[in-house]
């Protein structure tokens, strides 16, 4: 069989914990299911250059510093790097690979530390800090780090299905 799309860029296809969890992240988790305090498990995503000029241009991201290396050096980096939009988009998969296919992001607020390069790895973790039972939405506080420090630190808001009194 062929690999799937985002084993070829080098993302796991899912989050994994182990064996038995697997079964789980087809299913949504509702709100009565999530504990405030409670860890995500973490993603491990190996970066490579596939994966940040793909980013950069299924973004129609195309400047150079994120597809030219050349560019990028004369940019003072080592190296293309990865742009706000793909990081963006791994942290609202992270979550909602957590979370399941029925929650619904509704707000993502992120801030970029240090850069993403090929050959690194960014482990993406997170922990739910609030719970509004009203709505039934959570807020996931999530941190991407590489070799460098903190990548990404943020929130990002989603509604659960049951939450709702």
């Amino acid at each position: 069989m062929g690999r799937r799309r985002n084993e070829i860029a080098g993302i796991p296809a899912r989050l994994k914990t182990d064996p038995d969890e697997e079964e789980k992240m087809t299913e949504t988790r509702t709100y009565k299911d999530v504990q405030l305090g409670e860890s995500l498990p973490e993603l491990s995503i190996d970066l490579t250059v596939s994966l940040i000029v793909a980013g950069a241009v299924a973004s129609q991201d195309y400047t150079p510093v994120h597809h030219d290396k050349k560019a990028a050096q004369e940019a003072g980096m080592q190296d293309v790097f990865m742009n706000i939009l793909t990081t963006n988009g791994l942290v609202s998969r992270f979550v909602t690979d957590w979370a399941g296919i029925d929650s619904r992001v509704t707000h993502v607020a992120i801030k970029l530390g240090t850069p993403n390069l090929p050959g690194d790895t960014m482990m993406l973790s997170g922990e739910v800090t609030a719970m509004d039972d009203e709505s039934g939405s959570i807020t996931v506080a999530i941190t991407g780090k590489n070799a460098w420090g903190n990548h990404v630190t943020g929130t990002v808001d989603l509604l659960l299905p049951g939450g709702v009194n």
